[in-house]
Formats: C-alpha cells, sequence, structure tokens
C-alpha cells in the first residue's frame, strides 16, 4: 500500500514538473548550456531592483522617456538598432580595429559565443522572474517591426552587449572606453525602437557587471580567456606589420 502512495506520488511530482518546463520553455532549455556560470548564479532577482511598479508615476516617467526618445530617433539610429536585432562580439570590431574579424580569430569566436549564451541565460531567467510588459504591449502607438513576444527587464540586449563589453575590455584595456561605450549604444538603441524601458536597459548593465564577476571564478572561463587575448594579440601584431 505504501509503494502504491510513493508511485503515485512521485507520478504527481512528474506531471507537475512536465508542466512547469512546458510552460517555461525558455527556463528549460536555457539551463542547460551555461559555459562558466553555476546554474543560477548569478540571480537577476538577487542583483537588481524590481522595476517601476504598474501605475507608478515612475513607470509613467519611464514610458514617457521611450516616447520622447523614440519619436526622435533619427533613422539612422534606428536601422542601427534593428541591425542588432541578431549580435555578437564582432559587433565591437569598430571599436577594435578591422583585423577584429571571426575568420582572423575563431577561438576568440567561440569563447565569446560562450560568454554571451551564459549572458543570455541569466538573462532570460530574470525576465520569468520580472514579468515586466514591453512599451510597446503598454502604448500600442510605439509597436513597429517584428515585435518581441518575452519580457522586457532586464535588457537581454543591453546585459549581453555589456559582458561582452566587460570581458573583451579586460583583453585589451587600451580601447576599454570605445568598447564600453560601444556596448552603452547598443543598449540604448533598444530604447530608440520602443522595445526597451531606460531601466531595463540599465538594469542589464548591472546584471552584465554581476555576471562578468562570477565568469572570473570559473577555471575554464580564465583559462579559454588567455587562450582568445592571446590570438587576439597575434592577430592585432600581425596586422599592424
Amino acid at each position: 500500500m505504501k509503494s502504491n502512495i510513493i508511485s503515485v506520488q512521485f507520478f504527481r511530482i512528474a506531471a507537475i514538473a512536465t508542466l512547469v518546463a512546458a510552460a517555461n520553455p525558455i527556463i528549460s532549455a536555457k539551463e542547460t548550456v551555461l559555459h562558466f556560470l553555476d546554474a543560477g548564479q548569478p540571480r537577476a532577482a538577487t542583483v537588481l531592483a524590481p522595476p517601476p511598479l504598474t501605475g507608478s508615476a515612475e513607470q509613467a516617467a519611464d514610458l514617457e522617456t521611450v516616447r520622447a526618445v523614440y519619436h526622435t530617433a533619427s533613422d539612422l539610429d534606428k536601422n542601427a538598432a534593428y541591425s542588432e536585432k541578431n549580435f555578437s562580439v564582432f559587433n565591437f570590431t569598430s571599436a577594435v580595429g578591422p583585423f577584429f574579424t571571426a575568420t582572423n580569430l575563431p577561438k576568440t569566436e567561440a569563447f565569446f559565443e560562450k560568454v554571451q549564451l551564459d549572458a543570455e541565460t541569466v538573462t532570460d531567467l530574470g525576465k520569468q522572474d520580472f514579468h515586466r510588459s514591453r512599451p510597446f504591449t503598454v502604448d500600442t502607438n510605439l509597436a513597429n517591426g517584428k515585435l518581441e513576444k518575452s519580457f522586457g527587464y532586464p535588457s537581454g540586449h543591453s546585459t549581453e552587449s555589456m559582458a561582452l563589453a566587460l570581458v573583451l575590455a579586460d583583453m585589451m584595456p587600451d580601447k576599454s572606453d570605445a568598447i564600453l561605450a560601444h556596448a552603452r549604444l547598443m543598449g540604448w538603441h533598444r530604447v530608440q525602437i520602443a522595445r526597451h524601458y531606460p531601466t531595463d536597459i540599465y538594469a542589464g548593465r548591472v546584471l552584465a557587471q554581476a555576471i562578468a564577476r562570477d565568469f572570473k571564478k570559473n577555471d575554464a572561463f580564465k583559462r579559454e580567456f588567455a587562450e582568445a587575448k592571446s590570438e587576439i594579440q597575434r592577430a592585432a601584431a600581425l596586422f599592424r606589420n
């Protein structure tokens, strides 16, 4: 009798777990791709303050900023934002130098793909914690282009681009200012096309700092960081000669 009760309880638990995974496909899938971080660390909900409350004066001000930025953004900025829907560390070539390409840097490319995937995973889990709607769902006049269905806080573009930038800047301290400035611009582009509130962008930058700190605790990260840095230095030297 006791074994039957245990079996029933087991199947109930398994059924609930299946339903949870189905309701959160992003979380269940993403948790399997971490390379340089421990599962669940850093958790956005413990690093970030919650976003402005729905219906609050703070939320209203955040939305007004999106409206103002969206309506005053140039076509050049908007087109740049659309072009960055999918991006990689090689979006920073303009800040680093023309030698900085995937063709020249296969180890660097593989390393930074892992960095970006880890940052993406942490961000997606954070979005599920906060459940903040994007600006264009609150004000449909802001809808433009192909719209995302995910939550908005923190911004994935801001988190991922800044995580890439922080790691890359550690490799190339002489280019640090230009690299970090480019990451900030990539994040702000998302406000210019009304995909995010400014507070989403700022939260992403803070979360990226926590991610970058945790990377440095990982031995595999430190080893692959050193290999990528050496590859970049060799490619830069060849380009100069």
